[in-house]
């Protein structure tokens, strides 16, 4: 493996770097403690089309390869978890299944404008009672004349607040041994697809969420995103992809609180020496750097595997489980080091432990990923 990026690559990055540096970072505490929807950030993003980047340029997208992807997703993360994950979701989660699975109308009606950042998607597969077990989906479809009625409800739908379509999944048959799924996609105000009001979170507070609801909500078969019966491959081949987003987002989590863990140890003195001449400060930084050098590695070992047309659901979930892990416990070390004040909203650190947790949950627990990981292992 070549661990040596492309020159596009790099400046790829150091835009991401640059632009997370001036735009995102100082607003960051604010959005986190106001829970507010960073919507210029994410006007912004779009201008430098960081919401459709895999995508074509055909598409309304940049045309870059994934590890571009986790490059920038790295960087906006660190700045700010919320824009992070709000990037991801509609890269990841919306928009690369629309470009795998769409027909051609169904890219030019959601894929261009979600890709240019005109709309904003989001993936809507988990219930109130039903989450990595899909068997158990409530949510159903019924076929009828002309298309088909939605009935049930989706939970914990990041960008649901805000986003113009949703990637939606639904039982359509349940006849047989085990339940078939269908993916439909549905804008915002199609009869019968409403919101609850936003969901109050630990962290990633401007990244909004909310339950989605469908009653008697009829779309046309024209809204059917790949075969009708086959939306759970959609939604697991969508979920390899996204778990290298998450990880990614995991991974600027965890550099932000090393990068502001390294500093204070230079600056703050006990003892007379500054605390990064002990060696119980020393080895912690140790211990975190070689994480975030390990999580980093298998994050763009699947990002490449991606690119390359490779099955990648096991290195997906080795990067997911393995950098979600490290960003907790590299937060925890930098709350150690910090002291009293890394448990003040005064320093970033607190933030990023609470952003960092929800990583180790989301798009798959890292139980799901033991399991994707040892099903892999086992065959």
């Amino acid at each position: 493996m070549d661990f040596n990026l492309t020159e596009e690559q790099r400046l790829v990055r150091d835009a991401a770097r640059d632009f997370a540096a001036r735009e995102i970072a100082p607003k960051a505490a604010e959005i986190d403690k106001s829970s507010r929807w960073p919507g210029e950030v994410i006007a912004k993003m779009a201008e430098l089309g960081f919401l459709g980047m895999a995508i074509p340029q055909e598409y309304g997208g940049a045309g870059l390869d994934t590890l571009s992807y986790s490059l920038v997703m790295e960087e906006i993360s660190a700045a700010c978890a919320s824009c992070g994950v709000i990037m991801s979701v509609n890269n990841s989660l919306f928009c690369d299944p629309i470009y795998k699975y769409g027909t051609p109308s169904q890219k030019k009606e959601f894929l261009v404008p979600a890709a240019q950042g005109k709309n904003l998607g989001c993936f809507g597969l988990t219930e109130p009672m039903s989450g990595s077990d899909a068997q158990t989906m409530a949510t159903n479809a019924e076929k009828v004349s002309g298309g088909w009625v939605l009935n049930g409800a989706k939970n914990w739908i990041t960008n649901g607040p805000h986003a113009d379509f949703i990637l939606v999944f639904a039982v359509t048959d349940r006849s047989g041994p085990k339940v078939r799924h269908t993916a439909f996609v549905v804008p915002k105000g199609t009869p019968g697809y409403t919101q609850a009001s936003p969901d109050h979170k630990l962290g990633i507070h401007g990244a909004h969420s909310c339950t989605v609801f469908f009653e008697n909500c009829k779309v046309p078969d024209s809204a059917i995103l790949g075969k009708a019966g086959e939306g759970f491959k959609v939604a697991m081949a969508t979920l390899d992809g996204g778990r290298i987003g998450i990880a990614s987002q995991a991974l600027g989590i965890a550099r932000a609180a090393f990068d502001a863990s390294v500093a204070y140890a230079k600056e703050r003195k006990s003892f007379g020496v500054p605390i990064a001449q002990h060696q119980a400060i020393q080895f912690m930084l140790s211990d975190m750097a070689v994480e975030l050098d390990a999580a980093r590695l298998l994050t763009w070992r699947a990002a490449t595997m991606k690119d390359s047309g490779t099955r990648h659901s096991m290195q997906s979930a080795e990067a997911k489980l393995f950098a979600s892990e490290t960003a907790t416990r590299v937060a925890h070390k930098a709350i150690q080091i910090h002291g009293g004040y890394g448990y003040s909203q005064e320093f970033p650190v607190e933030r990023n432990y609470r952003d960092a947790r929800i990583t180790e949950i989301y798009e798959g627990t890292s139980e799901i990923q033991r399991i994707v990981i040892a099903a892999s292992l086992l065959k």
